[in-house]
């Protein structure tokens, strides 16, 4: 998350906002002329951002008398652990574990090695902004940094596999995002595949899928096709702890893996694939494995894709009521009846309830707009409470 993930995307994304916000204006009767981007400069404040981040984290853990080491780590038994670090190994026995070791970018197989098809980590460095940029992968990541591209510059074309954009959410949630990104982007193909990549002057691409042409050419391609747990590759076999075929490690209500001392938090055990949800992981362990009686027992787990606009949800979706066999009332707003956001030029939103029809209970809801991921907090809190319909419609809120 801190290095190369949501704090340099979030970096980025606040950049794309500014451009974006400031052409539109126009409409308004306030005119900006053409921004005048220095990648290197820009690149130099992300990095500030994520080291002043990463200094406090270091200036806490000296607080703290935590000791930090830097290298490559592995289980040697269930109770001793060897670290590569630059001046050698050095082997660490503990007492309890926590496992954190994250995920990596998922590469697709049998593509050129050539510098100009990036992964999310790439991407964020920032090299170059290309004319055309294919984005292989219609999730979240790949769509945020599609977002930040195109305020930079670039043209951009999305290829997803499957028949919507960020799998998970309602389609009806979506479908803001989509009409608007539609008329900004050169091309979304839905349902459609790379078959093949081959490197020359440019990058040489080839589809199948409906409304997707056999081949098409790009200056960098970006493959955000999702995230692969690094389980395999702390040696958790050598202490015990399962680790299933994915490289996720199974952990129960207290983060505890197989071997009772052995803890395991984040990406690694388990989607969702989120920094807020290992960070809460983070502290059941902790507590756990000092004595206290914790668990993780959070009722929902907010998602949100930081794209513009925003799109998030919380709890149940209606898909997953429908799989479920969830009886739900809903309620639609659209944000074309909101002054705020008539105000703010964006009137596309929308926000969506779902209530348990027996009980009036919110069990989940879903928003797209500017600021969605500020506002589903609240609806979070109001799923965690055990609100109904009643109790929302209470509660006061500042106009």
């Amino acid at each position: 998350c801190l290095n190369v993930g949501c704090i340099p995307s979030k970096a980025l994304l606040h950049t794309a906002k500014i451009i974006s916000e400031a052409r539109e204006a126009a409409a308004f009767g306030v005119e900006f002329g053409r921004p005048q981007i220095d990648l290197e400069k820009l690149r130099s404040w992300k990095h500030k951002v994520v080291s002043q981040l990463t200094n406090g984290l270091k200036g806490l853990a000296k607080q703290r008398k935590v000791e930090i080491l830097r290298g490559a780590g592995s289980f040697l038994d269930p109770n001793r652990l060897a670290v590569e670090t630059d001046t050698g190994v050095r082997v660490v026995a503990f007492e309890h574990a926590i496992i954190a070791a994250g995920s990596q970018a998922v590469t697709l197989p049998g593509l050129p090695q050539d510098p100009r098809i990036m992964d999310s980590t790439s991407a964020l460095q920032l090299e170059a902004v290309p004319d055309r940029l294919l984005v292989i992968g219609g999730g979240i990541i790949g769509l945020e940094l599609a977002t930040v591209y195109h305020e930079l510059g670039a043209g951009i074309t999305v290829v997803e596999m499957l028949d919507s954009l960020i799998p998970g959410a309602d389609a009806d949630v979506i479908k803001p995002l989509y009409k608007r990104i539609r008329k900004q982007y050169e091309n979304i193909f839905l349902g459609t595949r790379v078959s093949n990549i081959s490197a020359g002057k440019r990058l040489e691409v080839r589809f199948e899928g409906p409304g997707a042409p056999d081949k098409d050419s790009f200056d960098r391609v970006l493959v955000a096709v999702g995230r692969s747990p690094n389980g395999h590759a702390v040696g958790a076999d050598k202490a015990g702890v399962r680790v299933d075929e994915r490289g996720f490690i199974p952990v129960d209500k207290q983060q505890r893996t197989n071997v009772p001392h052995i803890f395991a938090i984040g990406d690694i055990a388990g989607q969702p694939m989120l920094a807020h949800k290992a960070t809460h992981e983070g502290k059941v362990a902790a507590e756990v494995a000092a004595g206290v009686k914790s668990a993780f027992d959070a009722t929902v787990i907010p998602s949100v894709a930081y794209t513009d606009p925003e799109v998030a949800w919380a709890g149940v979706t209606e898909a997953s009521a429908a799989r479920e066999g969830i009886s739900y009332g809903k309620g639609i707003f659209p944000w074309a009846a909101s002054g705020r956001s008539l105000s703010l030029g964006r009137n596309e939103g929308i926000t969506k309830l779902l209530f348990e029809e027996a009980t009036g209970r919110i069990i989940g809801a879903g928003i797209c707009g500017p600021g969605a991921g500020e506002l589903i907090a609240e609806a979070a809190l109001a799923i965690e409470m055990g609100c109904d319909a009643h109790d929302i419609g209470l509660t006061i809120h500042p106009h």
